[in-house]
């Protein structure tokens, strides 16, 4: 039975948090990780207003051999990594054991979704970071059976939740509305780009749990 595992981890824990640490109020969402022999290549959405600084920094790591960018929608940007050589890291741990990221994301600490096929391999992920010591902070972990009898909490992440929560008591999703993104986010003491997303990720997460997971196929 597969296992979900949530976690924080400080940015200068692992190197791709180490290397996408960019300018202030940048938002980072990885969107997949693809396996290149013995390293790994990160795809990634940058939402920010300094791609320039971003870039350079980027680019200056020893551990990163270029970065492209390959789309742009509104403000945000989509990359993608390409290593220099291989290294024992967070990312390289996910890979080793067959883990699949859900959810990456980073306002300045990352947060880190991932499904696993069994406990075991739940297990020898932990040790994996027990052993080159990198420090996680894990928030839950629970079997896909556990998530559809907590069906409530819609696999939010404990962001998204408190941002959705806030949204409602406040009265942001009132007509008109009751309150605005930046106040809410000022509450939070985050960026509005980063309440948006949070809004914006979670009503999605929402949505498809309440809809889609019971909805027939349409053409």
């Amino acid at each position: 039975m597969s296992v979900i595992l949530e976690f924080t981890i400080e940015q200068e824990e692992f190197t791709l948090g180490e290397v996408l640490s960019g300018p202030p109020h940048t938002h980072i969402e990885l969107e997949r990780i693809v396996p290149t022999g013995t390293s790994v290549m990160p795809f990634l959405w940058v939402t920010g207003d300094d791609f320039e600084s971003f870039e350079q920094k980027v680019t200056a790591h020893r551990f990163v051999d270029d970065l492209f960018a390959l789309d742009k929608i509104a403000d945000s940007t989509l990359y993608r990594v390409k290593w220099r050589g291989g290294h024992n890291d967070l990312i390289q741990g996910i890979t080793e054991v067959n883990g699949t990221i859900l959810e990456g994301h980073a306002d300045g600490q990352w947060h880190f979704r991932l499904r696993f096929f069994d406990h075991d391999a739940l297990s020898r992920f932990h040790n994996f970071c027990t052993d080159e010591e990198i420090r996680i902070h894990i928030i839950r972990t629970y079997t896909e059976t556990e998530r559809t009898e907590s069906v409530k909490q819609f696999g939010l992440s404990q962001e998204q939740r408190e941002a959705l929560i806030l949204g409602l008591r406040r009265g942001y999703f009132e007509t008109p509305s009751q309150v605005s993104l930046n106040e809410l986010a000022d509450e939070l003491d985050i960026s509005q780009q980063a309440m948006s997303n949070r809004i914006r990720r979670g009503t999605k997460q929402v949505l498809s749990e309440a809809l889609l997971s019971t909805a027939p196929d349409f053409e």
